[in-house]
C-alpha cells in the first residue's frame, strides 16, 4: 500500500463537519425497511465493511421528505448487520460553514454533506450510496464525472465539487455515480430510489469501462 492510500484509509470514517447532534431515540423500523435492505446488499458484496485495521467504510443514505434524510451512523462500516441504533436522522446542513444537524443513536456518517448536496440539488433523487472498490474505481475513474483529486471526501469542498459534478455533466439524468479522485476507492451512485440505487452499481461491475 502506497502512503497515498495509506493516509485516506487512515482518515476513512473521520468526521471533519461540525456536527451538531441531538442524541435521542432510535428510528422506528418502519423508516429502516430499504434502507436495512440495501445497506445489508452492499455490505454483502464488500462494498461497505472495514479494513483490516477496523476502520470502516461506505455508507448509504434515504430521503425521507425535501432535504431531510436517513443515513448510517458514523463508524458503522464493520458492523455484518446494522441496528436502529445504527442510524442517524439528518435534519439540515450549511455548506458554507461546514455544519450538520442531525439527531438519533448515533452521529451522522462522516460523508453526510456529499449525500445532502445531492438531495438539495435532485428532487427526483430518494437514496444515495457510497462505496468502495479499488478495482472499479481503477475501471472508471476519469470516464466516468470524476472529483477534482485534490478534493478530500466530508469537507465542503467536497459537497462543492458534487453540485459541479451535478450541473456540468451528465451525472445527473444519464449515468447516476461518479468517482472521486481524492478519496481512493470511493465512488458515489444514487437512484429515484434505493432498488434504483443499488441497481446503478450492480450494473457497474457487470458494464465497468
Amino acid at each position: 500500500m502506497n502512503y497515498f492510500q495509506n493516509t485516506n484509509t487512515m482518515e476513512e470514517g473521520y468526521i471533519k463537519f461540525r456536527c451538531d447532534w441531538e442524541k435521542g431515540p432510535a428510528i422506528s423500523q418502519n423508516l429502516l425497511q430499504s434502507i436495512s435492505w440495501g445497506r445489508q446488499e452492499m455490505y454483502t458484496q464488500g462494498l461497505i465493511g472495514a479494513y483490516d485495521n477496523g476502520i470502516g467504510y461506505g455508507n448509504i443514505s434515504e430521503r425521507l421528505k425535501e432535504e431531510k434524510f436517513i443515513i448510517s451512523g458514523s463508524a458503522t462500516g464493520g458492523f455484518k448487520k446494522l441496528a436502529s441504533t445504527h442510524y442517524s436522522m439528518v435534519q439540515k446542513i450549511d455548506v458554507q460553514n461546514n455544519r450538520v444537524w442531525c439527531s438519533g443513536p448515533i452521529k451522522a456518517s462522516s460523508e453526510t454533506m456529499s449525500h445532502a448536496v445531492i438531495y438539495q440539488n435532485c428532487p427526483e433523487v430518494n437514496a444515495v450510496v457510497h462505496i468502495h472498490d479499488l478495482g472499479l474505481w481503477k475501471s472508471i475513474i476519469h470516464q466516468a464525472p470524476t472529483t477534482h483529486a485534490s478534493v478530500p471526501y466530508g469537507t465542503p469542498e467536497m459537497a462543492k465539487e458534487i453540485i459541479r459534478l451535478l450541473k456540468q455533466t451528465d451525472v445527473r439524468h444519464h449515468t447516476g455515480y461518479f468517482a472521486m479522485a481524492g478519496h481512493e476507492e470511493g465512488i458515489i451512485a444514487f437512484g429515484k430510489n434505493m432498488k434504483h440505487a443499488i441497481n446503478r452499481i450492480n450494473c457497474l461491475f457487470d458494464c465497468a469501462i
